[in-house]
């Protein structure tokens, strides 16, 4: 069960996390990259993000590419909320596909 203290941090590190993305959507060449949901261990070490990419058939290539600059993008998230949090939690980066998951439903469903 996530804590308050767990909700509030995931909620601040999901909307910095997207603002961040959302300035770097010119460097990923019309990718778009948008933070579904943020998970913080109970001792708030540790951050899973979760990724939506559009187009999804590029998910796999950009989430190779930000976990190879997870420490940048760590850094900056750490400039943005330096007077919110003591420490930065780690963070990881993993692909959201319940989109894909939900739409090859209907699909199945659309057939029969």
């Amino acid at each position: 069960m996530e804590s308050t203290r767990q909700a509030k941090i995931a909620r601040l590190i999901q909307k910095e996390l997207s603002e961040i993305f959302r300035q770097q959507t010119a460097k990923t060449h019309g990718v778009l990259i948008s933070v579904s949901a943020v998970r913080v261990s109970p001792d708030l070490s540790i951050a899973r993000a979760y990724l939506s990419v559009f187009p999804s058939d590029k998910g796999a290539a950009m989430i190779e590419s930000i976990n190879r600059s997870t420490r940048s993008i760590r850094y900056e998230l750490a400039q943005r909320v330096r007077y919110q949090l003591r420490k930065t939690p780690e963070l990881s980066f993993f692909i959201d596909d319940s989109l894909d998951y939900i739409d090859n439903i209907d699909n199945l469903l659309k057939d029969k």
